[in-house]
């Protein structure tokens, strides 16, 4: 194997290793260091990188989603009942969809997503627990949603109780359109949709995000196998990379605090969003 292709795999393999570690984190899927720097920095194009992308987030969701069910933080009564949502959606989205943008439309519609996902961050960044939740929300106690967890930060168990579930249902199905246009498990909305709209701490809508974006993604990448999309050699390095990326971002995630995690995630989204909002449109980055 000559040297140059060496220096591919292993460029591949560490944006991987750090989008698992940011998807962990974050629950939003390897997806959000991963494509930006398969399509900015290694010039692959979006839709085949997006292919790749679609196998990391199986990975992250079984790697980092398995550790946190185990620690009970995820709320899996929850996760079940909104993956229908964003099943119906990624089929959608992959199936019908993708078909009709082109690269430059596909990118900026990924950065303006990721911007967007900022201003419910910013507006709750320095709440480390929700405040105001109603706990008689009459569809949330129908359907039991609620349960606690151990905050290793604070010490404690921390109960909590979900509410307005018909929205949280419907960004549920938009995150399932994005999953399949953009292959990144939609994680920033379902983490939205878990946090601000129903109101969950934002470690247990991190964990169910990351349950979810497996079974979302997995839904979408039927379709990009059949397009030829998934190649091995790209595949390979970022399927291994992102699941080893995925374990250490749970054992840091359950350490930090609230703020601590949203920060951070803060400032990827801006800086992937922005590359990507200018890529698409033809800018230099």
């Amino acid at each position: 194997m000559r040297w140059p292709c060496v220096l591919f795999i292993l460029k591949v393999a560490a944006a991987s290793l750090l989008g698992g570690v940011i998807g962990a984190i974050s629950g939003l899927g390897g997806g959000i260091v991963i494509v930006p720097v398969l399509t900015l920095f290694l010039r692959i194009p979006v839709e085949q990188a997006i292919g790749a992308s679609v196998v990391s987030v199986i990975a992250v969701s079984s790697g980092a989603g398995s550790v946190y069910v185990r620690d009970h933080i995820t709320n899996v009564r929850i996760a079940m009942f909104l993956n229908f949502f964003t099943v119906v959606g990624a089929i959608l989205g992959a199936g019908v969809l993708v078909k009709f943008l082109n690269d430059n439309r596909l990118e900026i519609l990924f950065g303006l997503t990721l911007l967007l996902s900022l201003l419910p961050l910013l507006a709750r960044m320095a709440e480390e627990l929700p405040r105001g939740v109603k706990k008689d929300d009459r569809l949330a106690r129908w359907l039991q949603m609620r349960g606690s967890y151990f905050d290793q930060r604070l010490q404690r168990e921390v109960p909590y109780w979900a509410e307005r579930i018909p929205t949280a249902s419907g960004v549920m199905t938009v995150a399932g359109l994005m999953a399949g246009i953009l292959g990144i498990g939609a994680g920033v909305l379902k983490v939205l949709a878990l946090e601000t709209g129903m109101r969950l701490p934002v470690k247990v809508s991190t964990a169910t995000s990351n349950f979810m974006i497996g079974v979302t993604a997995a839904a979408a990448a039927g379709v990009y196998l059949h397009r030829g999309l998934v190649l091995p050699f790209v595949v390979v390095p970022v399927a291994a990379s992102v699941l080893l990326g995925a374990l250490l971002g749970t054992k840091m995630m359950e350490r930090m605090s609230n703020v601590l995690v949203r920060k951070i995630f803060a400032v990827a989204l801006l800086v992937m969003g922005v590359q990507m909002l200018l890529s698409g449109l033809g800018m230099t980055v």
